[in-house]
């Protein structure tokens, strides 16, 4: 055997001891996994002073942002909240896809900045999944998962990197009532 020869399998060799993962599907198994998780891109402070209201910020606390969403599937795993689109509800101003408000027997949702994409999803139908039953509904706005605290997010905070915020017409076209109303876990999935 050549020096050279002994050089590259000594150079591999070391490779394989110091990272043993180059030697199977892990690493990229690893780094598509690690790609997957939805990190806190930053946070948001409230402001000393702020809006009172139950769902508003609390004055002075520290909200986590995420300009992420994990990855959709077809069981995308989500928290569904409820939203009032109506005019003077708790949703803010008018929806991002439309500039419009929506009525409570609309079965409309917004969705998490990463999920929302830009806009790509709007306009479009989402089925949703839970207690056994399945509906569809229109994505019309972002759950903002940057901002919040402020008049234009009715003050506030930014939503969860996972959220699903619903209309009353879903909750009911889903027969969540009572009590489960509010932080449900959901799955659901572009139609």
């Amino acid at each position: 055997m050549s020096t050279t020869s002994l050089l590259v399998f000594a150079l591999a060799g070391l490779l394989l001891v110091t990272f043993p993962s180059l030697c199977s599907g892990r690493a990229a198994h690893h780094h598509r996994h690690q790609a997957e998780k939805c990190k806190p891109s930053g946070t948001l402070e409230s402001p000393a002073r702020g809006h009172t209201c139950d769902e508003c910020c609390k004055p002075g606390h520290i909200y986590p942002t995420y300009q992420c969403s994990p990855p959709v599937s077809s069981h995308t795993k989500a928290i569904m909240t409820l939203n009032d689109f109506s005019e003077g509800g708790d949703g803010g101003d008018p929806s991002e896809c439309d500039g419009k408000f929506h009525k409570n027997s609309e079965r409309v949702v917004a969705l998490s900045t990463g999920w929302y994409a830009k806009g790509k999803r709007c306009g479009k139908n989402i089925r949703i999944n839970a207690k056994g039953r399945s509906v569809l509904a229109k994505v019309v706005d972002e759950c903002d998962t940057l901002h919040g605290c402020d008049k234009p997010h009715a003050f506030q905070p930014p939503c969860p990197h996972n959220d699903v915020d619903a209309s009353q017409a879903v909750w009911d076209a889903l027969g969540i009532t009572g009590d489960d109303v509010g932080d449900f876990p959901i799955t659901w999935s572009d139609a």
